[in-house]
């Protein structure tokens, strides 16, 4: 079972400070008063994956079978009394670059290719029903139900344009606001819903379905995909555009106005001397359009004597080969020929306290909007929330995140970030004192950035004397 897509990328260090081009997947007003004069990405990757209803030994992570075996491989919540969820996700940030035009202003390029995988919303009998050995004669006259049951998956190209300043500055009070500008090129999206179904196994044979529709599709160019599979990313194919829009309030009491980026012109010594900092963003604004494959549908389920079996995929059986079967079960409703993907829109709120200059805690709430029932095409933001206190100084920090999640999964991690390189995961700690996982993440960067080891800048958390928070740096 597939739900809620993402949470955040890079999460724990991309309110620092120093997150430089990775502040701004999340907040593109992070981009004005950069800590650097200029931040060149080389190469990122963040990947989750999870559920709420199989867990897993962790000796699967690197030792994956060839095949899975209940009570051996993988294990069923059985017992749950909640609905059943999961999610997948894998981003990998391109080339990218930031540059300071002066103080106040900065602009951006990102380059992102991205994909998530959302679904669920199970009861657990439901799940246990289709999860233990379908069609399982144990089940013989119970009467079941969905409600509304979704999963939806979506890979996409992502070139952003961002362009961030400082508005307003009185010296104690800042304000930053930045944009991103996106132009997406769709290489794959589908999704599935089954509403208001109501059914009943007679048999292992047959089933009656007394009500409900299934409404499904995926794109044209699924049902032409080559291998290897990279012959299928094109840049400008199914062209969308999307937009975050965020705002940054920096609070510095003991702040005299703008810093400079010295000597060396690399390097803000001015961007860590607030006291608290507030942010919000809305990020993921807008979609691509697709073409339907020719199997797409939107189905009448109901029928009064049905093979369960018929409804398994088969051995070998393609994506389209499964569709025409399915579609031939069930009675054809009237249909559109595209369909709208809408991106993972989210909320984010933070805030950030600066401690002594190098000390640092951080919180982060993230709001799924696109997340109900309205629209059947869509991958949707993890809500969660997170605190991470921090240690940032100019070439080493450390991050130690916690989690919880909406499906009540609370989790600890580390990130650390050593000159140019950055490794971390949300989970590991937690994980580690799991005997067996159901959800696992990791994330790791490399970054061209400017280095100076210039005794005369070290101090005050890269600030001057006198002005908030005096620890040296390391």
């Amino acid at each position: 079972m597939l739900a809620t897509a993402q949470a955040q990328s890079f999460a724990g260090y991309h309110n620092s400070h120093y997150a430089g081009i990775y502040g701004v997947l999340s907040n593109p007003a992070s981009a004005a008063g950069s800590r650097y004069k200029w931040d060149v990405n080389i190469i990122g990757a963040d990947v989750k994956g999870g559920n709420t209803y199989a867990s897993f030994p962790k000796d699967v992570l690197f030792n994956f079978p060839d095949s899975f075996r209940r009570n051996d491989n993988y294990f069923l919540d059985t017992a749950a009394t909640r609905k059943q969820n999961g999610w997948g996700t894998a981003e990998v940030l391109m080339p990218s670059a930031l540059y300071a035009i002066d103080e106040k202003q900065s602009v951006a390029f990102t380059w992102r290719i991205r994909s998530a995988a959302n679904g669920g919303n199970i009861n657990p009998k439901t799940a246990n029903f289709f999860g233990l050995d379908f069609p399982n004669p144990r089940f013989d006259g119970n009467h079941y139900s969905i409600d509304y049951g979704a999963a939806s998956v979506h890979m996409w190209n992502e070139f952003g344009f961002t362009y961030a300043r400082v508005i307003k500055d009185d010296m104690i009070h800042r304000w930053k606001a930045g944009a991103t500008l996106k132009y997406l090129s769709g290489i794959a999206a589908g999704y599935g819903v089954v509403k208001d179904a109501n059914f009943t196994l007679n048999s292992r044979t047959s089933g009656t379905i007394g009500s409900g529709t299934m409404h499904y599709a995926y794109n044209m160019d699924a049902d032409h995909w080559e291998e290897p599979y990279m012959r299928n990313y094109k840049l400008f194919e199914n062209p969308g555009v999307g937009l975050d829009i965020g705002m940054i309030y920096e609070w510095r009491p003991d702040a005299d106005g703008f810093g400079s980026y010295g000597n060396n012109d690399s390097y803000n010594p001015d961007a860590d001397e607030y006291k608290v900092r507030i942010g919000v963003s809305v990020t993921d604004i807008g979609g691509i359009m697709y073409d339907k494959s020719n199997v797409s549908a939107d189905l009448d389920l109901t029928s009064e004597n049905i093979n369960p079996n018929e409804l398994k995929v088969k051995k070998k059986e393609s994506l389209q080969q499964y569709g025409r079967r399915l579609n031939q079960l069930f009675t054809p409703l009237e249909r559109k020929d595209k369909f709208y993907m809408t991106l993972p829109t989210a909320l984010h709120v933070m805030a950030d306290y600066n401690i002594d200059g190098r000390f640092f805690v951080n919180a982060n709430a993230v709001v799924a909007i696109t997340s109900g029932k309205s629209d059947y095409s869509k991958t949707y933001m993890m809500t969660q929330l997170q605190v991470t206190p921090r240690f940032d100084s100019k070439h080493f920090g450390a991050y130690l995140p916690l989690v919880i999640n909406k499906n009540g999964q609370a989790d600890a991690g580390v990130g650390i970030r050593i000159g140019p390189l950055l490794i971390g995961s949300n989970s590991i700690f937690s994980n580690l004192f799991r005997q067996r996982i159901d959800h696992a993440d990791a994330f790791v960067a490399l970054r061209v950035i400017p280095i100076h080891f210039n005794r005369k800048e070290r101090g005050s958390g890269g600030g001057r004397k006198g002005q908030l928070g005096c620890p040296t740096n390391l």
